[in-house]
């Protein structure tokens, strides 16, 4: 689920960015019982829900990979960010995508 205008990666493209860089900053927008099912290794839960009060703990020095369920709620998160000046892609697919392409998961 993609949104027009909204930076967006693979699946594929954010496992090559972890396993380069292990410490890349992964926000998952999903709410803590779908966190607690399985997320991308390294992944900060901070729901969608509370973003906007939590929203200083996103970096802004570096891209952040914002992932959810199937990409549409991470997609908003992205639109969002983006015109406050973070620097953030929107993971196609989410962590659906990501599990089905057998990436790990913790």
């Amino acid at each position: 689920m993609s949104q027009p205008d909204v930076p967006t990666v693979s699946v594929a493209d954010l496992a090559a960015v972890l396993a380069a860089d292990p410490a890349a900053p992964v926000v998952d927008v999903r709410e803590p019982h779908e966190f607690a099912t399985g997320h991308v290794p390294g992944a900060v839960l901070i729901p969608m829900s509370v973003l906007p009060v939590r929203v200083e703990e996103i970096p802004r020095d570096r891209t952040v990979y914002v992932v959810c369920q199937v990409g549409g709620r991470s997609g908003q998160v992205v639109a969002w960010l983006t015109p406050q000046g973070y620097d953030v892609v929107n993971v196609a697919g989410g962590t659906q995508a990501w599990m089905l392409a057998g990436h790990p998961v913790e």
